[in-house]
């Protein structure tokens, strides 16, 4: 199976030769949490403050709200908005910040409760493969969009298709991508679509959707027990899913506060981390004999997420928790390495590269953080807006992208060397 992982891979480790070594190729951010969708990325090697002699912004362009985080190829920043009745995409020049292109789709619609006191704006992150751009709109409509021209090719509009209730939250999840097909949790189920034709392959996880079902998460792929799968995260559970017929290979409960599983769950050798809002942090391992497959609890503690997708680094976790602190947790024990007693913002959106953590919260900070399960190190911190940043921000080839609630900025992130 040539999936978006094994395509990436080959990729990211063509070679560029520099004296006697070999240095990883710093790709493209073309989806949620970057290219292999867990917030990490190689290249030139990152500088070890915030100053404006290394992070110098380049342009910003005002937008109306959005929740959903930009996406870069080589010469396009990609990022929506909502605007009145519609929601937006925009292709702006990476250089300049001058808009290409736009499409416009009717969209409008409001969230409930809580949620509501943080605005309705869209909330996904688009995915490009192929010439195409994927992005799905609240009201849980997934199209696909031509990346030069900016015109539609197709569209699913789950409700009025597949006749399921519109999300109650709004469509969350970030469509993922391979070499040829889309992924998608949409219309009360985790789908595969045809890229090209938008030919729905299999549905699986089917729920109620509506007010509790529809799911928070993102999938990403795995590789456990030897079999590539992906890992899908629903309001009540986490189950690996094959990806050539969509079968349920295992599936674990995981309790959360009105299924508030919002993080994409983490893979570490052949179990998964997930965190819960108003749950617990949990380890599952995966087993596999020649019949069945089966999760187990290897552990749990206290610590509690709420929407910061974790961090991997050298067997420890790092992530945001509900409490605003940031943690790191020994994934082979379970054990806490540290928790901080500094505050940050309600949310922040995590990138790594090597032992340093850029992280951005929702309150406007950008720090830069040094990976080691000793304490928190942060190397540095800098105002990046005075508007609030929920956004995921996107780093790629020596460039930040900060998605602020009514603008996106560009900055260049200035380095030396490659990191392999």
């Amino acid at each position: 199976m040539y999936t978006m992982k094994t395509n990436l891979l080959i990729v990211l480790f063509t070679a560029v030769i520099s004296g006697n070594q070999i240095f990883a190729v710093e790709m493209n951010w073309t989806q949620w949490r970057g290219p292999n969708r867990d917030g990490v990325v190689t290249g030139k090697i990152w500088p070890n403050d915030l100053k404006a002699t290394h992070l110098a912004p380049k342009w910003r362009v005002e937008l109306g709200s959005s929740y959903s985080g930009p996406i870069m190829d080589g010469d396009t920043v990609y990022v929506t908005e909502s605007s009145g009745e519609n929601e937006v995409v925009r292709a702006l020049d990476r250089t300049n910040g001058k808009e290409r292109w736009r499409h416009t789709w009717v969209g409008k619609m409001s969230v409930p409760f809580f949620a509501a006191k943080n605005g309705s704006w869209i909330r996904s992150t688009p995915a490009l493969a192929n010439g195409k751009l994927f992005v799905a709109g609240m009201k849980d409509h997934l199209l696909c969009i031509d990346i030069k021209t900016g015109k539609r090719l197709w569209e699913i509009n789950f409700p009025k298709e597949h006749k399921t209730p519109i999300p109650s939250f709004g469509c969350v999840c970030s469509p993922m991508v391979d070499d040829k097909y889309v992924y998608m949790q949409a219309g009360a189920a985790f789908c595969k679509i045809e890229q090209e034709t938008g030919k729905m392959v299999w549905q699986s996880m089917k729920d109620k959707g509506g007010m509790y079902g529809s799911a928070f998460a993102s999938p990403v792929f795995a590789t456990l027990r030897d079999k590539e799968q992906i890992l899908v995260q629903s309001r009540t559970e986490l189950a690996g899913v094959d990806i050539d017929s969509g079968g349920i290979l295992w599936r674990q409960p995981v309790k959360a506060f009105r299924g508030m599983n919002i993080l994409t769950p983490l893979p570490y050798k052949n179990g998964i981390y997930t965190s819960a809002y108003g749950g617990r942090s949990h380890f599952f391992e995966i087993k596999r004999d020649q019949q069945s497959w089966k999760a187990t609890e290897q552990w749990e503690n206290k610590g509690q997420a709420y929407m910061c997708s974790p961090i991997l680094f050298e067997d420890h976790v790092y992530l945001h928790l509900r409490n605003q602190r940031f943690a790191c947790y020994n994934l082979k024990t379970g054990e806490e390495a540290w928790v901080s007693d500094e505050r940050f913002g309600k949310y922040m959106s995590l990138v790594r590269q090597g032992n340093k953590i850029l992280g951005l919260d929702q309150n406007g900070m950008l720090y830069l953080i040094n990976a080691t399960p000793e304490k928190l190190v942060i190397m540095d911190s800098k105002k990046i807006s005075n508007q609030e940043t929920w956004a995921h921000l996107a780093v790629s080839e020596g460039q930040v992208a900060i998605r602020e609630l009514k603008a996106i900025a560009l900055y260049d992130w200035k380095a030396s060397v490659i990191v392999p």
